[in-house]
């Protein structure tokens, strides 16, 4: 039994002006915990369950009235066309297309990869005899149940590792079997990806202590793991002192939004106007009206797409914490790794995406491309940050909404996660960024 309990109720929780702070429930599970509630509330018994209307947060700009809520800004997300992006990864991750083929004539400058160094020379002995393998991988994330293995899910991990079991040294062949435990490898990755998130260079390692030239073997035997879904981009031999994650300088991620005419026949929400409308950048009749749409107390449905390009600008350069924009992570933590993050690039753009059953680029889907580098991202950060940045710029919100975001008391400040289906893991740099090999200028 999960009890809703009004802010009201506890006058040290209670919200601010700032916004809501929410407040876990201590009665949980209990018909003693339900009478103790209802009498430490003084209400009537019964009346602990009364389903309590959402909350939201208390945003105290001029745009407030403008703002979806977040079921309006789910419900806005989620109604798109993902078919099309869904399909563009699959052929990028096929092999058939490029990223880089979304920006014409743009070309993807590859400095991702550090200098493979050899593993061992024989002279070595115990843990310092092991070879290191990098591998790279490239798989659809509408797949799988993310990367992470967990029990009964099918998982980009637990294809890979079960993959790599004939590469496993004897003498760790022999633990396992004594233990009981399935023969496969083990494999770390450059950061995880949620159930849905495709990936095209995922940076992963696996050691093991058995001798000889083993890349394309683990190709192989990996790339006839699951044919269509996962491939292998590449296998090298790497230093024993190599991390996918920890030697990592940065992460690059690409949001795919898909972008349609005929937003005015959806229902996005009773509050929602039936009429589209762009924002011009600070002109006069753009500012009257988001006055008119104020007044009569209607939410815009559209946005521009230059306007969400320059609330991303603001994030570059800075060190901040993105710990209102991350889902699954405590807000505040004295133990685990903290929640700034450095933001090396963040652009938006309007593009097309390519096909290959349509070769003319002019009639592809339109989409809202958005382009962040990082030195690293928290959980469900990018999701949060693209849904967000959509939310304000429809809202006509200041450039540096986001900024003051940052300073908020409460997730309900920001928008919920937008689909997986748009989010791609483009590339793991080993080296210093270089911002020549942007997609987004």
């Amino acid at each position: 039994m999960c009890l809703n309990i009004p802010s009201s109720a506890y006058p040290l929780l209670s919200s601010k002006d700032s916004g809501f702070v929410s407040s876990p429930n201590p009665f949980r599970g209990s018909s003693r915990g339900t009478l103790a509630l209802a009498a430490i509330l003084r209400l009537p018994l019964g009346m602990e369950h009364h389903k309590m209307a959402p909350v939201h947060y208390n945003h105290t700009d001029s745009c407030k009235h403008l703002r979806w809520t977040a079921k309006e800004s789910y419900e806005y997300m989620y109604s798109r066309n993902w078919q099309p992006v869904v399909d563009f990864y699959s052929n990028v991750v096929s092999g058939n297309l490029s990223v880089s083929s979304l920006f014409p004539p743009a070309i993807l400058i590859d400095d991702s990869a550090p200098v493979p160094e050899t593993a061992g020379d024989g002279k070595k002995s115990g843990r310092w005899a092991r070879f290191n393998y990098r591998i790279v991988l490239a798989y659809n994330g509408n797949s799988f149940d993310g990367w992470q293995k967990q029990p009964g899910l099918h998982t980009v991990q637990g294809t890979v590792e079960a993959s790599l079991g004939r590469f496993v040294d004897d003498k760790k062949a022999q633990s396992l079997k004594a233990r009981g435990c399935p023969l496969e490898g083990v494999v770390v990755v450059a950061g995880r990806t949620d159930k849905g998130v495709t990936a095209l260079n995922q940076v992963s390692s696996f050691h093991t202590w058995r001798s000889g030239d083993l890349t394309q073997d683990i190709a192989d035997a990996i790339g006839a793991a699951a044919p269509g879904s996962l491939r292998v981009v590449s296998v090298t031999q790497v230093s024993r002192s190599f991390h996918p994650n920890f030697s990592a300088e940065w992460r690059r991620y690409m949001y795919a939004f898909p972008l349609c005419d005929e937003d005015h026949e959806h229902n996005y929400g009773s509050g929602m106007t039936d009429h589209g409308f762009n924002f011009p950048e600070h002109s006069s009749d753009g500012e009257t009206y988001n006055e008119e749409l104020e007044e009569f107390k209607i939410k815009p449905r559209t946005f521009c797409v230059s306007k969400v390009d320059r609330l991303l600008r603001q994030l570059e350069g800075k060190l901040l914490s993105y710990k209102m924009f991350a889902r699954d992570t405590k807000p505040s933590r004295n133990e685990g790794p903290p929640t700034e993050c450095f933001m090396y690039h963040a652009r938006a753009t309007q593009t097309i995406l390519p096909s290959l059953a349509n070769n003319d680029h002019c009639l592809g889907t339109k989409v809202l491309c958005v382009e962040l580098v990082a030195n690293r991202f928290l959980r469900r950060m990018v999701r949060v940050l693209v849904a967000t940045s959509i939310r304000e710029a429809a809202a006509g919100a200041e450039d540096d909404a986001l900024l003051k975001l940052m300073e908020a008391t409460c997730r309900r400040a920001t928008a919920p996660p937008a689909p997986p289906d748009g989010l791609c893991l483009v590339d793991v740099g080993y080296v210093k960024f270089d911002r020549a090999s942007c997609f987004i200028s």
